[in-house]
């Protein structure tokens, strides 16, 4: 074999092996693990929370989508649902890249959650956007749940109406809020795939 093939074959098996690890999660999978810094410089990997249900909640302060959900507390509502009722953690990611929309720094973020009366776990800064990457996170927000096994269960939107007005909140179907009921009574989660919609991160 020529030095050029052999060039030829590297160059072709490096890049299946990085699609097969940019390759999109799939629900009924194991979420991907991830470590992660967060707004107080404590690091988190997922991995730490086995034995508690994980959602994941890409965000971007200045999404007109993400605001429809956290000025009316639609969002707040739904961290507090799930951290007080079925004892889960809650992790808001930023992933948008510095200069970019969303961005913040650690105590911009810290000031969010008080300005908003926020409830998450903790806020994690993903800057390299390789966490949002590995999720196939595409917009904000998008959301994830994982099982305590560290089972994907649930990707896509937060409820079923992809229009910027909060007043359309009380008719959608909230589809976190309804997954994590049905994983409670031990069901399979009707909805486990929905469409995202929202800001594309800005990666």
């Amino acid at each position: 074999m020529s030095y050029r093939m052999m060039q030829v074959l590297a160059a072709s098996l490096l890049l299946a092996l990085s699609t097969a690890l940019m390759a999109a999660p799939e629900v009924g999978q194991p979420a991907p693990d991830f470590t992660l810094t967060d707004t107080q410089g404590n690091e988190h990997s997922l991995s730490d929370f086995r034995g508690q249900t994980v959602i994941l909640e890409w965000t971007n302060h200045d999404c007109p989508f993400v605001i429809k959900h956290y000025q009316p507390g639609n969002m707040q509502d739904q961290q507090r649902l799930a951290r007080n009722e079925h004892d889960a953690v809650w992790l808001s990611i930023i992933s948008s890249r510095p200069g970019t929309q969303g961005h913040v720094s650690p105590e911009e973020a810290d000031e969010l959650t008080a300005s908003r009366d926020a409830y998450p776990t903790a806020v994690l800064i993903d800057e390299s956007g390789d966490v949002g990457r590995a999720y196939d996170a595409r917009v904000t927000p998008h959301m994830y749940i994982i099982d305590a096994e560290g089972i994907l269960r649930y990707m896509g939107g937060i409820d079923s109406n992809p229009s910027r007005n909060p007043e359309d909140i009380p008719d959608a179907t909230q589809y976190v809020v309804v997954a994590l009921e049905q994983m409670a009574a031990g069901e399979e989660i009707a909805e486990a795939v929905t469409r995202p919609y929202g800001c594309s991160v800005h990666y």
